[in-house]
């Protein structure tokens, strides 16, 4: 069937053409006659017809051509073609040679290919017409157009696709949903191939659409999101104008249904059940309900209440913004003793409500809550809860401050008993009786020390100490009359010698350690041992206060420089308190204007212009620079010395120490004692016994003159002590030349051994001196123990004098 429509088409189209071909041509002939030539042609006939070249008209191929033989397009002819054959025709351009062949005798062209007007819609050629002997150009070129003619050979198409639109449910007949659109690639200039209508082809029980705009509206009012949240429409376009043989094409369309608030909210359930503790704190959840929402997004957002009023005064409930839940917590404490279950009614509303929809029904519901209750055991309760106490100062130890009770809240009524903690009562001042709660004083209370006491009371069961309850107690002490009034300082004043009577001296003011309720009020009068006083008179100012004036004219330092005035003060009790201070009135000198220039009293004076800490500085700073002066000198003079015993050589220092025990007395090889003796070499001391050698005595005398200067210790009780004079006038001498100590006299200590021993020295030091007349001959009597130390010298002894011989 298509194919029968698709040759009736190109025939109808061949005749087409072939009937504007043959009309243009008649009227080429009728009006111009055979042998039309260009205008401008220089040739002229001789019936003065204009002479024309070119004879033909728009050429047109249609496409798709689908036939065997090669489609003729039109014919080219000049008018100067007799017929002869003497003229070749040839054309070139856009498809010449390849898609367009020419008969160069005739000038038919013919198309060969299969042509589509939506890839390209016209080609442009140039014609030429030689001689055929010569090859000159027998006309100028021309240029022509074949036009590709438009068949019905392309369906319409949805290329926005794929496409998505969206509508809200409940929306009235005819709301606008979306457009679409479709594209035909055929000449819409030509014929109806390119004018599309539309229409639904699927989903027309919801949407309709619009057959030349292509526009989607709906076609009912009950669209509903719940029922059904999305509908895929196929929507088709056909060309044509959707006349029959026209071609069509087809797109499908998701359109989806938005929410609205067309739906209250629901619980799921008329009741639900929650327990919980009576010791749950404030703040402590209990449990969530939720009410259904059939909508979406935030249409679902809840707001929840708590509709009854014991409900809210002992719950509230919050919404949890991620779940949309209501939570459900504690807002007062609860007491299972006093009500087992509560009963909360719970109400849910939208938060957002569409006017629109408010005839469809109340967009809110409601459930009821039970809330159970649960016992546990519970620490004392203290009752009434009043913290504060109070008591006189004065009270006896083991007077009563006062008394807490406290009872065991739960069912069984445990007995409870009672405890201070002592952490807030370190010093025992109180104490409580362990039954009774009675509080007592536990020693004697001052308020002056402590005018307020914080501790605490403990409550626990008497069969179980782990429930304990605390409570803060304020303990008041409440003054008594205890403390004497007393002057505020130890005033001191100041009067002129040239004072007048009545000239005021001091004001006095006094304090008291004591707190009445109603204030205090002092009363001052002169001391009984000052009444007969008739230099000063004291005012009582009624204020608290006393004025001091001078009774006489004119006072003499030079008499009496101070002058003592007893005061009494008395507080207004009860009982009545008085103490007596002394006011210190000093005379002093004073210039024309009354200021003071001096007194007698020096401590008056340095007082005022020097305080005592500044005095005790002062020393400080005195004694530091003593103790740094004395310090500096220690350092030099230790310094000196040290270089003094660099100098000098101590005999002292020269003491050789050896550890070894030997063998007893029998030991003869132990130790050779000349190799002790041999350690030091005294050849430069025997030049002579009493020579001596250059600048022996003086300051520069060397240590070898020093050392025969030194006393040999013999027997002999008889000591020539002007050797030690002599020794100790050279170092003098030696000192008081030495420019490195300073320029005062020093003391210095010379240290030797005495002669007081019975038993004669047994130092090496006396063999130092060749001409040593020592006998050791004496240790043969000490005794075996000293046998072999009476060989040993002995010995030494004889090989001396073998030397000496």
């Amino acid at each position: 069937m298509a194919k029968g429509l698709q040759g009736f088409s190109w025939t109808m189209l061949l005749l087409f053409c072939a009937i504007q071909e043959l009309g243009a041509w008649a009227m080429h002939t009728a009006v111009e006659g055979p042998g039309l030539g260009q205008p401008g042609d220089p040739a002229l006939l001789a019936g003065g017809r204009v002479k024309r070249g070119w004879v033909w008209n728009q050429f047109f191929v249609v496409e798709e051509y689908t036939g065997t033989e090669p489609l003729y397009v039109g014919k080219i002819h000049s008018d100067s073609d007799e017929g002869d054959g003497s003229i070749k025709y040839t054309i070139s351009g856009e498809g010449a040679g390849t898609i367009f062949l020419i008969d160069e005798i005739t000038g038919d062209i013919h198309a060969t290919e299969r042509l589509d007007r939506e890839q390209k819609t016209f080609y442009t050629l140039r014609a030429q017409a030689r001689d055929r002997q010569t090859d000159q150009l027998l006309e100028p070129e021309s240029e022509f157009i074949i036009k590709v003619q438009d068949i019905n050979d392309s369906e319409p198409r949805f290329l926005e696709g794929p496409y998505i639109g969206s509508v809200a449910e409940l929306s009235p007949i005819g709301t606008s949903v979306m457009q679409v659109m479709a594209s035909d690639a055929d000449d819409p200039t030509y014929g109806s191939s390119a004018r599309v209508v539309y229409s639904v082809l699927e989903g027309e029980q919801h949407f309709t659409v619009d057959s030349k705009t292509g526009v989607i509206r709906t076609a009912v009012a009950d669209l509903d999101r719940e029922t059904q949240d999305r509908y895929e429409v196929v929507i088709r376009a056909t060309d044509m104008a959707g006349q029959l043989g026209g071609l069509s094409g087809s797109t499908t369309v998701t359109i989806v249904v938005t929410d609205v608030n067309d739906n209250p909210p629901r619980f799921p359930q008329k009741m639900y059940q929650f327990s919980i503790v009576e010791t749950a704190p404030v703040g402590t959840a209990i449990g969530r309900v939720k009410a259904e929402d059939s909508d979406v997004g935030e249409n679902t957002d809840m707001t929840y209440q708590v509709k009854d009023e014991e409900g809210v005064e002992m719950f509230k409930v919050t919404t949890d913004s991620n779940t949309q839940e209501a939570v459900i917590t504690v807002q007062k404490p609860l007491d299972y003793e006093s009500k087992k279950v509560h009963t909360v009614v719970v109400e849910a509303l939208n938060k957002f409500v569409d006017p629109r929809f408010v005839d469809l029904g109340t967009f809110r519901d409601q459930t009821i809550v039970r809330v159970s209750v649960l016992d546990v055991d519970e620490p004392p309760e203290f009752r009434p809860p009043s913290n504060l106490m109070e008591v006189q100062e004065d009270a006896h130890v083991g007077s009563v401050v006062g008394v807490v009770t406290a009872l065991d809240p739960d069912t069984a009524n445990h007995p409870v008993r009672y405890a201070i903690d002592r952490s807030t009562d370190v010093e025992r001042i109180f104490d409580i009786d362990a039954n009774t709660g009675a509080i007592v004083t536990g020693k004697v209370l001052d308020r002056e020390t402590a005018g307020w006491h914080n501790i605490t009371v403990l409550a626990m069961e008497a069969d179980n100490h782990s429930q304990v309850s605390r409570a803060s107690l304020r303990i008041r002490i409440l003054d008594v009359n205890d403390n004497p009034p007393e002057l505020a300082t130890p005033y001191e004043a100041a009067v002129c010698e040239d004072a007048k009577p009545g000239q005021l001296i001091q004001t006095i003011s006094v304090v008291d350690r004591d707190e009445p309720q109603s204030g205090h009020r002092f009363y001052f009068t002169l001391a009984p041992e000052a009444t007969n006083n008739h230099h000063f008179s004291l005012l009582d100012i009624k204020d608290n206060t006393a004025a001091v004036h001078t009774q006489r004219m004119g006072f003499n330092r030079q008499e009496q420089d101070v002058y003592l005035l007893p005061i009494l003060v008395v507080d207004s009790g009860p009982p009545a308190l008085s103490s007596t201070g002394t006011l210190t009135i000093r005379i002093c000198s004073c210039d024309s204007t009354g200021a003071i220039q001096s007194c007698n009293s020096t401590a008056y004076v340095v007082s005022a212009t020097l305080s005592p800490g500044a005095l005790i500085a002062l020393l400080v700073c005195v004694l530091i620079l003593v103790v740094l002066v004395l310090l500096i000198l220690t350092l030099k003079r230790h310094h000196k010395s040290h270089l003094t015993s660099e100098d000098d050589e101590d005999m002292r220092d020269n003491v050789i120490k050896y550890n070894d025990e030997g063998g007893g007395e029998q030991d003869t090889e132990a130790y050779d004692m000349s190799a002790l003796r041999s350690l030091y070499d005294f050849s430069e001391i025997k030049g002579g016994d009493g020579g001596g050698g250059p600048g022996e005595g003086g300051p520069g005398g060397n240590p070898s003159s020093e050392l025969r200067a030194l006393p040999q210790w013999v027997q002999s009780p008889d000591l020539d002590f002007s050797v030690f004079r002599d020794y100790i006038c050279r170092k003098v001498e030696q000192a008081d030349e030495d420019l490195s100590v300073p320029p005062y006299d020093s003391f210095q200590t010379y240290a030797f051994e005495g002669s007081d021993s019975p038993v004669p020295s047994l130092s090496s030091i006396n063999t130092w001196s060749s001409a040593s007349e020592q006998d050791f001959s004496y240790l043969g009597g000490w005794g075996p123990r000293f046998r072999q130390l009476a060989a040993l010298y002995a010995g030494r002894r004889g090989e001396e004098d073998a030397e000496e011989s």
